[in-house]
């Protein structure tokens, strides 16, 4: 594993570097940690999903980007274009096809992931970034659990705001950005999650269709929030974070990234 530097003030912004050896150029994933924008679950939902990815012939960047109020966004989406960047810029190094470059998030990872996905246009990355127009754009989006507009704790820590008004709200809400130039969604969700509401994904999926942007859907009856890769590996001795159902979404967004358009 490698590290990456992003913030050259600040150490705890990098990319976890998670490489195999190829001799075709393959498929990049840019994974995005949960933990409400107030901390980063690296383990469960970064090495873990890294190591889980590895095998499907991606070659895996974990980001740790800014949270604990830090930086108020669009901080972090400034972070993930950066490293959107990166490995497009040093896709020979890094064996991976620059066209083919996805970002995955879990949870608040999953609201930084449709950011990517959505606001890649955003003034803040023309503001930061001399590229042509769209190098930042990723070839998709796969949102696990994702905070999309429901999860207002996870939005003020965005914000670092404890009462944000409801237009600042509104700005970080995603499916209200989806258009025409969305990149294509996979979404994962458990029907009963306790703490990000189904009602967020299944808002995304809606907003994609009326944008008539591809979009592959999997809810599960039952799951709590967190549920990562719904095995041991990832359970931290939790039986009811265990469901073989769920865990095969990991085979079902490789089979979806492979066939995208």
């Amino acid at each position: 594993m490698q590290q990456v530097f992003l913030r050259e003030e600040d150490k705890d912004i990098r990319l976890d570097v998670y490489l195999t050896e190829s001799s075709a150029p393959k498929k990049a994933l840019l994974v995005l940690p949960g933990g409400a924008y107030s901390g980063l679950s690296d383990i469960r939902e970064g090495s873990c999903i890294a190591e889980a990815f590895l095998p499907y012939g991606f070659q895996v960047f974990v980001l740790h980007y800014s949270v604990g109020r830090k930086r108020p966004f669009p901080a972090q989406l400034i972070e993930a274009t950066k490293a959107i960047v990166h490995m497009k810029d040093n896709a020979t190094q890094y064996g991976i096809d620059p066209e083919k470059v996805f970002v995955m998030g879990f949870s608040a990872g999953g609201h930084l992931a449709a950011c990517c996905g959505t606001l890649w246009k955003h003034p803040a990355i023309t503001e930061e970034f001399d590229i042509p127009y769209g190098y930042n754009k990723p070839r998709g989006m796969m949102l696990i659990y994702p905070v999309i507009r429901g999860h207002i704790p996870s939005l003020c820590n965005l914000l670092c705001k404890d009462d944000p008004t409801e237009e600042e709200l509104r700005a970080v809400q995603l499916d209200s950005y989806v258009d025409e130039d969305t990149v294509p969604a996979f979404l994962m969700h458990t029907f009963n999650d306790p703490l990000v509401p189904v009602e967020d994904s299944l808002s995304m999926a809606l907003a994609m269709r009326k944008a008539k942007r591809p979009c592959e859907v999997h809810i599960y009856p039952n799951g709590p929030h967190g549920v990562a890769l719904a095995n041991e590996k990832t359970a931290n001795g939790n039986p009811y974070m265990i469901d073989e159902a769920i865990a095969k979404w990991v085979e079902h967004a490789v089979h979806w990234a492979e066939n995208v358009r």
